[in-house]
């Protein structure tokens, strides 16, 4: 592509050089620079990327964007000025793959629980309606029945517009995306047009990148300040800062909940460890998903799909034949009566949703034992609720490892272990080593006991001083209990 054209409907202050130059890819790590590419230099909080570009245009680039022009300009290579970098980013990179957002319906959801179940969800349900889609999460990106790895909550915005432009190619109509609070401050999703903005709720978590939940707030609200006007907006109005998202968006502004008024209404009928009975819009059906936070997340789909233009009808019996996702309330009994449950809950409240969600289905004559640690390098603030939330609603809290990473895992647990009020002292006990506090949790539990295990669940590793281990919770509970068993 030219680069007249990428730089089509983008603020540039100076151009120097041949604006006609082709240029072969986007770039914006110098090392991966190519013959013909297109750098972008970008201000990072750790690394300049204006330090590398002499070393990107040494690699070939035939065209430099930034934001300081270089003392000296190399011939035959064009410069591209403006005024910041992460931002036309996402423009440069929607212009170079032909605008992919704009050629099909994509569906964000954000909010600190729920994004990815939501997004996961979606997809399955218009998998189920007979549509090919894509979907960019936490656990995956899918495009139609192609699974690509995933490592960060949002890509980048370069591949973020690949995935999309590949997903057109295929034929895709819709592409489903979790949009991290990350994502959001870092600029990944500019550029993109999407036809829906979903938000879950809004708790405790990321104050680490953050700092304080103004900022946290702020940022998540930003995704919906950007919508168009052409956009649709729904949001969770049980949650306090549903509302707070809708202030200022030009989108059309929908709502869902269950203890208030909304365009999407729904009731928890029955419910227990096989799944739930609900009533959404007066209309009854039967999921084999599980727990109050999962109401709230088929509501939002629901919700969602009918904004799309499908009849109830049609999208709950799609909805009826969704299985659960992977790590989220996955239960399995084992052949010795105890019922295991792995979830992904990782902050205060969603691990007290998880354990509200199982305390309101057992009949308390079960114990309920939960396994939980907090991540390293990460809020600290939330360990001592999240001890205080596990010790208070469970028999007994085994506080182990999550990933520690960088730092000390004993230490971790003491920051956990100072939550935990005096009268909760007797129910609790930690043990660093996750593999070892999974073994206790299945020693101690009797038939019918409930074992959680929660903070990983579909990850299948752990990351202790920067390097990954293998370690996926489902398989220790089924070696451990095979080997227990014997």
């Amino acid at each position: 592509m030219i680069i007249t054209e990428l730089v089509n409907r983008i603020p540039v202050l100076e151009i120097h050089g041949d604006n006609n130059r082709e240029v072969t890819e986007l770039v914006i790590d110098s090392r991966k620079v190519t013959e013909n590419s297109l750098y972008i230099a970008m201000r990072g909080t750790v690394v300049d990327g204006h330090s590398f570009i002499a070393s990107a245009i040494e690699k070939g680039a035939a065209a430099i964007v930034c934001e300081e022009l270089p003392e000296t300009l190399v011939e035959n290579v064009t410069y591209v000025q403006v005024k910041d970098s992460s931002k036309v980013l996402g423009h440069l990179a929607s212009n170079f793959y032909g605008n992919p957002s704009q050629k099909l319906k994509l569906i964000g959801v954000t909010g600190t629980n729920g994004k990815t179940s939501v997004s996961t969800l979606l997809f399955d349900v218009f998998k189920n309606l007979g549509y090919e889609s894509a979907l960019l999460s936490t656990v995956e990106i899918r495009i139609g029945e192609e699974i690509i790895p995933a490592t960060h909550t949002t890509p980048d915005v370069i591949t973020i517009n690949r995935i999309l432009a590949e997903a057109v190619e295929k034929g895709c109509e819709f592409a489903f995306m979790e949009v991290s609070s990350h994502g959001i401050a870092q600029n990944r999703i500019e550029g993109l047009h999407f036809k829906i903005a979903g938000f879950t709720n809004l708790t405790h978590d990321h104050l680490d990148y953050h700092k304080t939940f103004e900022e946290y707030l702020k940022t998540k609200k930003r995704f919906f300040d950007g919508l168009e006007d052409t956009a649709i907006a729904i949001t969770n109005v049980d949650d306090k800062n549903g509302n707070v998202m809708l202030q200022n968006t030009k989108a059309k502004k929908k709502s869902y909940a269950l203890k208030t008024m909304a365009d999407y209404h729904g009731k928890l009928l029955e419910v227990d460890f096989n799944g739930m009975l609900l009533n959404f819009n007066g209309k009854e059906f039967w999921t084999t998903l599980t727990g109050k936070f999962n109401v709230y997340n088929l509501l939002l789909v629901f919700g969602i799909a009918e904004e799309l233009g499908f009849e109830q009808d049609e999208i709950l019996q799609a909805v009826s034949k969704l299985k659960r996702v992977s790590g989220r309330f996955e239960t399995f009994k084992s052949d010795g009566g105890i019922f295991f449950i792995v979830d992904y809950a990782h902050t205060p409240d969603a691990l007290e949703n998880i354990l509200d969600s199982i305390n309101d289905i057992r009949t308390k004559n079960e114990r309920l034992i939960t396994v939980f640690g907090c991540g390293g390098d990460r809020d600290h603030s939330k360990r001592p609720e999240m001890g205080n939330i596990a010790t208070k609603k469970s028999t007994l809290a085994i506080i182990t490892s999550d990933n520690p990473r960088t730092e000390d895992p004993v230490q971790i647990i003491k920051e956990i272990e100072a939550g935990v009020e005096p009268q909760n002292f007797s129910k609790y006990t930690s043990i660093p080593d996750r593999r070892e506090a999974i073994k206790m949790a299945i020693k101690f539990a009797e038939p019918k006991d409930i074992v959680l295990v929660a903070g990983k669940g579909h990850e299948t590793y752990q990351e202790i001083n920067g390097v990954k281990h293998h370690f996926d919770d489902k398989e220790v509970i089924n070696e451990l209990w095979k080997l227990m068993s014997k």
